[in-house]
């Protein structure tokens, strides 16, 4: 089965930590990395009075149920440091999110698929569009027309992270 996961953080080292938690997950038995996107730099969401993040999307290929991959993400997250969050979009080491597994549309009070406010965010479609220009989220169509739809002035804060000191083309 392939997942899409979001990978986002912005405090401590964020880049090295997405990095470290793609490394770990990929490790793990029943997953296996397909592909992962560039690093993007996006201004917070909810909770704008914090650092940029730093966000990417990966694919991979499992043969874990949704609600293990989704205890596995969890796992990874506490042990790269993340705490239980206080306050709703605030400042987070790491955060894993399951945005789809296959085309399942699923509902219970541990997990939603698809993600329940992906197809809103820029930070989630545009590493996304990246690996999968015509990534359908099931349920709500087409990721890019998705992105279309959302604001250009919140587009725009969406860019891929200079980790060199020049802007990546």
């Amino acid at each position: 089965m392939r997942a899409w996961i979001g990978l986002g953080g912005n405090r401590d080292d964020s880049a090295d930590l997405l990095s470290t938690a793609l490394v770990r997950l990929a490790a793990e038995p029943g997953l296996a990395l397909l592909q992962r996107s560039r690093l993007y730099r996006s201004p917070p969401w909810g909770v704008t009075d914090q650092p940029w993040f730093v966000n990417a999307v990966a694919e991979f290929e499992t043969d874990l149920e949704p609600r293990h991959l989704h205890a596995r993400l969890t796992a990874t997250e506490r042990n790269l440091g993340r705490e239980p969050q206080i306050q709703r979009w605030g400042p987070r080491c790491i955060d894993l999110d399951l945005l789809t597994y296959e085309d399942l549309r699923l509902r219970s009070d541990e997990l939603v698929l698809p993600h329940p406010r992906m197809h809103l965010r820029t930070f989630v479609l545009v590493p996304l569009l990246e690996l999968e220009p015509g990534f359908v989220i099931p349920g709500i169509g087409s990721a890019a027309a998705c992105l279309q739809e959302i604001d250009p002035r919140e587009t725009a804060g969406v860019e891929p992270l200079d980790l060199t000191g020049q802007e990546e083309s």
